[in-house]
């Protein structure tokens, strides 16, 4: 196992694509995640780095931004892009519909169970997507035996919560007034990879080996000012739902104080919070 040292990226307001996912969002408004991690993006795509005649799998496409990456990469290849959402794939295939690229296709499953053809893919990307399996070395094992021997494996996955202002910042934000329950400490959630020493377990019980650490320190991005950020950060399900239970003055107070906060993040190129992420890479063995 092997850890690469850090680069904090500059404040800059980034370009966006309609969405991918991670959080979960309300269907009928689809958060903007390319926005939110453009990034984190552009190490992503560098880790990954696709050739001309690879097949690639994207698990946990979202609406596909790096699924088509991928394919355009994979010129006299393929990309499919996988996802649980069928609203994201929706604005997944109407994009490529637009945009291209003709070597991409999407498919509504489940990658945990999903029976893909064997050893037929060269490398599986995944950006936030892998961190919500019901058991990870069931998961990971089905999507090993999709990859050819020596095939390589590529995810973007968060660190710990206390590493991410984003998560802590605007939890307390809006949890400030109200006893609400601890987030989980195991089990399916946006920080159950972030442990290296237990997403090496895992990939090595899934057949994997090789498995090493790159350390991503760089801003996620909400909006270009505090009211829109709000409501960005509003159809994220879980902050939305931290507002569900409560009478609406205590909801006010909340609101106001996450109004607050993302002031307080407001640059002159918009609203960030720090964070930090783990770009795992691994081989099919």
């Amino acid at each position: 196992m092997t850890v690469a040292s850090d680069r904090r990226g500059t404040q800059t307001r980034p370009s966006s694509e309609p969405a991918a996912d991670e959080h979960g969002t309300r269907d009928a408004e689809l958060f903007d995640y390319d926005a939110e991690l453009r990034l984190h993006n552009e190490h992503f795509r560098a880790a990954a780095r696709v050739g001309s005649r690879d097949r690639v799998l994207d698990i946990g496409c979202g609406t596909g931004r790096t699924t088509r990456e991928a394919a355009r990469a994979a010129v006299t290849g393929s990309a499919l892009g996988v996802d649980i959402s069928a609203p994201m794939l929706e604005r997944a295939r109407q994009l490529s519909d637009d945009q291209g690229p003709p070597n991409v296709t999407y498919q509504q499953v489940d990658a945990q169970v999903h029976r893909f053809p064997p050893t037929h893919f060269d490398l599986c990307i995944s950006r936030f997507g892998t961190m919500f399996f019901a058991d990870p070395v069931a998961a990971f094992t089905n999507i090993g035996r999709a990859l050819r021997p020596e095939a390589r494996l590529v995810l973007l996955v968060w660190q710990d919560r206390d590493r991410n202002e984003w998560a802590t910042e605007i939890r307390r934000s809006l949890t400030a007034a109200t006893a609400a329950p601890a987030p989980p400490a195991s089990g399916p959630n946006a920080f159950s990879l972030a442990d290296r020493t237990v997403t090496e377990g895992i990939l090595s019980a899934a057949g994997f080996t090789d498995v090493s650490f790159t350390d991503v320190h760089e801003p996620v991005y909400y909006g270009p000012d505090s009211a829109t950020a709000m409501d960005n950060v509003l159809r994220l399900l879980k902050f939305q739902d931290l507002l569900t239970n409560l009478d609406a003055a205590t909801a006010d107070q909340a609101r106001t104080r996450l109004r607050a906060t993302l002031d307080a993040h407001d640059t002159d190129n918009g609203v960030y919070f720090d964070s930090r992420a783990w770009i795992v890479t691994a081989h099919r063995h």
